[in-house]
């Protein structure tokens, strides 16, 4: 190709490109919702209420701002079972049969969220059962024998994938015994101390007014719904302190890549792990721009291998983050992926990035984010995290301003804070028989379960024999 015409090509996908992301804000700006009215009861509960007119469902969706890295040491999947505690399975039969509606309780390391919808015509009995679960949760021994039971069970069962196997594996092994290292839902093992003193503790600490945040969302009038939830909620007890995150910090972690695995397996799954920003981080924006530049770059890095199966992402919790580049590949080049990963995160952290790869990742991202604004959950989910995270800002549009305004310099600045002689994790999912070797070329390995043999002390020397001295004989 001549220099002229690969220059106008260059020259015209700039332009699309810079074209497309400056239509990206005024679509958003014509998808985004309204920003919610903001109420607070006595007890300290935080309302968000969105008036939808012609709506005719009505969502609840409730934020406990606690998850599991509050379960103690060596109980973990405390929180997960207080979950699993506020609804018993007749009232799940009976919102998703009688009401027609749904109902979902998830818990992750920094909070317990509960979602509610139906018709906006039983908006006031959703709003009883909600009640009934956070002020009148079933915690007798029976109730938790059954729900303990029930997730030992689902835990043993469970064959996990080799992408939630690696990526768990990943957390262990970058936050140690640190609380974001460890599962949410829990061992068999931890399960099994949890006794029903420690739920109740759990929910006397955690489960209360002032650490929690309600978004309530339908064609309900905003004052019908704050007289409704006085009534029903305004008797929920406030709590005389709500226990902040301040954990330790992890140590550093181990610098060999661990394998885990899986006989007779052709591919390897792998995840390449460095701690991340808090979700309240001012440098959010950098973040999200940086994983869709580091995903492209080692792409390129690595044509016709990383493919379809590929991921790179960021989880920004409320003490800090993890920032994840995954992908499934060949079990020959799994050692060559991880090289390329970490070579493409050295080159950002010290060289900026062009305009024109700028420009591209920010156009990813603010394609996301255009897509999260037009759901209405994943836009609550928005909110509710900025109350999570305490962040001075709740509004996407500010997010999408501060993707927008970022620079080369600037994207290289956090890329040099997140990746700049950082301490990485690295997990391979795979046969340990045709990894091993490889992946010892590139460093240290260490095999999950497998003993360090170590030679045996070799056996204390036996002196040597002493021999007799020769037969003398005599003569007469």
């Amino acid at each position: 190709m001549n220099k002229p015409l690969a220059q106008l090509r260059r020259a015209a996908s700039a332009f699309f490109s810079a074209l497309i992301f400056a239509l990206v804000p005024l679509n958003a700006a014509a998808q985004s919702t309204p920003e919610p009215r903001h109420e607070q009861l006595l007890n300290g509960l935080r309302i968000l209420l969105v008036n939808r007119p012609g709506d005719a469902n009505v969502l609840l969706k409730l934020r406990v701002h606690s998850g599991a890295a509050f379960d103690i040491a060596g109980k973990e999947g405390s929180m997960a079972l207080l979950g699993d505690a506020l609804f018993d399975e007749e009232t799940r039969l009976y919102v998703t049969e009688e009401l027609d509606g749904r109902l979902e309780v998830s818990t992750d390391h920094d909070a317990i969220n509960v979602t509610l919808a139906a018709r906006a015509a039983d908006f006031d009995r959703l709003l009883e059962l909600l009640r009934n679960a956070i002020i009148n949760t079933q915690l007798t021994p029976e109730v938790v024998n059954g729900l303990r039971a029930a997730r030992i069970k689902a835990a043993l069962e469970a064959a996990p994938a080799p992408e939630a196997l690696a990526e768990r594996a990943a957390a262990s092994r970058l936050f140690g015994v640190h609380p974001y290292g460890r599962p949410v839902g829990g061992s068999p093992e931890s399960l099994a101390r949890i006794e029903r003193a420690d739920l109740l503790l759990t929910r006397e600490r955690f489960l209360n007014p002032n650490n929690s945040t309600l978004v309530i969302a339908g064609a309900i009038e905003p004052a019908r719904a704050m007289r409704a939830l006085r009534q029903s909620l305004g008797g929920w007890r406030k709590s005389d302190r709500v226990i902040p995150a301040t954990f330790r910090q992890p140590e550093p972690p181990d610098a060999r890549t661990l394998v885990i695995d899986r006989a007779g397996a052709e591919e390897a799954t792998l995840r390449l792990a460095v701690r991340g920003l808090a979700g309240a981080d001012r440098d959010r924006a950098a973040v999200r721009v940086l994983t869709a530049l580091v995903a492209e770059r080692w792409g390129k890095a690595q044509p016709g291998v990383l493919s379809q199966k590929s991921d790179v992402h960021h989880k920004g919790h409320r003490e800090g983050g993890m920032f994840i580049m995954g992908a499934t590949v060949p079990a020959g080049s799994a050692a060559q992926a991880l090289e390329s990963a970490r070579a493409v995160l050295r080159d950002l952290s010290t060289n900026a990035p062009t305009a024109a790869d700028l420009d591209r990742a920010k156009s990813k991202v603010m394609e996301s984010l255009v897509k999260a604004s037009g759901d209405f959950e994943a836009t609550a989910a928005f909110w509710l995290d900025a109350h999570t995270h305490n962040m001075a800002s709740s509004s996407s549009t500010d997010l999408m301003r501060a993707v927008s305004a970022l620079t080369p310099a600037e994207v290289q600045r956090v890329a040099a804070r997140l990746f700049l002689n950082t301490p990485t994790a690295a997990v391979v999912v795979g046969d340990a028989s045709k990894l091993r070797a490889e992946l010892a070329r590139a460093g240290g390995v260490e095999v999950f379960g497998e003993a360090v043999l170590k030679p045996e002390p070799a056996p204390p020397a036996r002196p040597a024999p002493t021999q007799a001295p020769p037969l003398q004989l005599k003569r007469p």
